[in-house]
């Protein structure tokens, strides 16, 4: 069984770490390690993290000095990870039992480097109130229009990780950017339509927030892919727009 390398960075989610590693250590398919990167500069969680990772040995501890974000502690993360797949998962968010198995089987029988599956959403209220379903693939075009890739969903092949192929340092969508530098190498981006994770919705997540969003998305457009004001714009219009629309706001 190949090695699968899971990276979480950890940032004052001590409500919910412990059940998220719980749902990686339940995974039918047990070749795995996960690595933490713990990203606050209050340091007061440390002994809780410890206790939990205590009780397995192929649970690791990275602790930045710092708080340096989500993309700058994954990048850490893979950097000192030992498998040649790399999966994702946030210390909020849950992973059904066949989800490494399923996909670990899909990528080696399809010889694809990237996947990514549907998922489920589930409210503060602990309520599944939505699902994402997952289109069997994503070119480059079609994702900078709506990303459709739920970060804790992805496994990738650790090669296509690289100095300028990696998570940027931006307050969201640093996973949208990464996406779309792996799409522009016209790498495969297959979807398996079954959901196998369960995406934990919160008020106080920089994820939830729109008016970060919509800034954070015009950097990817303009900064990060290199397009002018206009072209940033335009596309960033349709983001919003597909994301309004799987939020039902209007």
């Amino acid at each position: 069984m190949q090695l699968v390398s899971v990276i979480m960075p950890y940032y004052k989610k001590k409500a919910y770490i412990k059940d998220s590693i719980r749902s990686v250590l339940k995974q039918t398919y047990q070749n795995f390690e996960i690595i933490i990167i713990y990203d606050d500069t209050d340091k007061s969680d440390l002994e809780f993290i410890r206790k939990i990772i205590s009780k397995d040995s192929r649970i690791r501890l990275l602790v930045n000095k710092n708080n340096s974000g989500a993309g700058f502690s994954r990048n850490k993360g893979i950097e000192n990870a030992n498998g040649n797949f790399i999966a994702f998962l946030d210390c909020d968010d849950l992973w059904k039992e066949r989800k490494l198995e399923t996909q670990i089987k899909f990528m080696n029988e399809k010889k694809v480097f990237f996947t990514f599956t549907a998922y489920e959403i589930l409210d503060k209220k602990k309520l599944k109130n939505d699902i994402r379903l997952a289109r069997n693939s994503i070119n480059f075009n079609e994702l900078l229009r709506s990303c459709d890739i739920g970060l804790s969903t992805v496994i990738l092949k650790k090669k296509l990780i690289n100095k300028n192929c990696n998570f940027p340092r931006i307050k969201t969508k640093e996973d949208f950017v990464l996406w779309l530098k792996i799409a522009q190498t016209k790498i495969d981006l297959r979807g398996i339509n079954e959901s196998l994770t369960i995406w934990r919705k919160l008020d106080s997540s920089l994820s939830s927030k729109l008016f970060q969003k919509i800034f954070d998305g015009f950097s990817v457009y303009n900064k990060y892919m290199k397009f002018n004001f206009f072209k940033s714009i335009y596309y960033l219009l349709i983001l919003s727009f597909s994301y309004l629309k799987k939020e039902k706001i209007f």
